[in-house]
């Protein structure tokens, strides 16, 4: 084992906290400079954009109750996950790690942690998190996880179990490992649940059929998508889930660019969808658009560009 050391920028909690790595994940944690969350696949240093004063408020409060009881896995989990809402993602690794250790056997510490080695393009680091994490859940039953952006009726719709097949079934994506995306992805689709669970999954679950070469199989995942579904946040996944199906034509869209996690998540969708059906030209124009946004942390960004780094693609 090796010992690092991370500099942490909330000090307050953290500050200069040294803990023993425990596997790979604190193994590959690159150096930045301060302020430099990661590096893009093409090799671009990646910033977050200064935190809204929300944000920053929550995180006062999450230190503040982690700082009160610090042997409480919640308070830990939610400094965690306010510190990457301010864009700190390293920061909030660094937490679940903390996390990880100190409460071995539960999963929503990889969960995460695994989430945002996503963000900061660690994928290896992730499916080691994400895997692990759906060994420790087998024994616990469903958890609804706590939003920490609340939807607008303020219903929370996913749980520890569906966002971590649904994270690994990403990862995988990234890693162009189409066959084991799949198998996480359909793991958590069948954990139901509600029709914005279908949608975000199906999505998924289409475009790696396509890319697989299974344009009926494809088909068939959609079976179960329908235009009057009960969507109180996947609204992009939606829309191009009933594209996919020929519901609805592009014209029909949510905006297209990489300004915001659900723009790009449609951007990425039509890039994808405009490839399948012989257009690589546009394809390519369209994930262009996309890595020239701000939001190189969404999920359609990283993915964007992964695929034009895909010099066989």
């Amino acid at each position: 084992m090796k010992l690092k050391k991370s500099v942490l920028y909330f000090g307050l909690v953290f500050s200069q906290f040294i803990f023993v790595g425990n596997g790979a994940a604190t193994e590959s944690f690159s150096v930045f400079p301060l302020g430099v969350q990661a590096t893009s696949i093409d090799g671009k240093t990646l910033t977050p954009d200064k935190p809204n004063e929300l944000s920053l408020k929550n995180l006062e409060i999450a230190k503040a109750a982690y700082k009160k009881d610090p042997l409480n896995p919640d308070t830990l989990i939610w400094l965690g996950r306010r510190l990457a809402y301010t864009g700190n993602y390293r920061d909030a690794i660094v937490a679940f790690t903390k996390g990880s250790i100190q409460f071995p056997n539960d999963p929503r510490f990889l969960r995460h942690r695994g989430h945002r080695y996503i963000s900061i393009r660690e994928f290896d680091l992730a499916i080691a998190d994400l895997e692990k994490a759906s060994i420790l859940m087998r024994a616990l039953s469903p958890q609804i996880e706590p939003d920490g952006l609340p939807n607008i009726k303020n219903i929370p719709l996913t749980t520890t179990q569906g966002n971590v097949w649904y994270h690994l079934g990403l990862a995988y994506y990234l890693k162009q490992d189409w066959r084991s995306a799949l198998a996480a992805f359909r793991k958590g689709y069948d954990l139901g649940g509600n029709d914005d669970n279908l949608v975000s999954t199906g999505h998924w679950i289409y475009m790696i059929l396509r890319r697989m070469g299974d344009q009926l199989g494809a088909t068939n995942a959609l079976n179960n998508i329908r235009q009057d579904m009960n969507i109180i946040e996947n609204m992009s996944y939606h829309q191009l889930c009933l594209l996919y199906k020929g519901d609805i034509k592009i014209d029909d869209l949510m905006a297209t660019d990489g300004n915001n996690p659900s723009n790009a998540a449609v951007a990425y969708g039509l890039a994808n969808y405009y490839y399948y059906n012989g257009d690589k030209k546009e394809s390519d124009n369209l994930l262009l658009k996309i890595t020239t946004g701000s939001s190189w942390s969404a999920f359609g960004f990283i993915a964007a560009e992964v695929d034009l780094s895909n010099s066989g693609r």
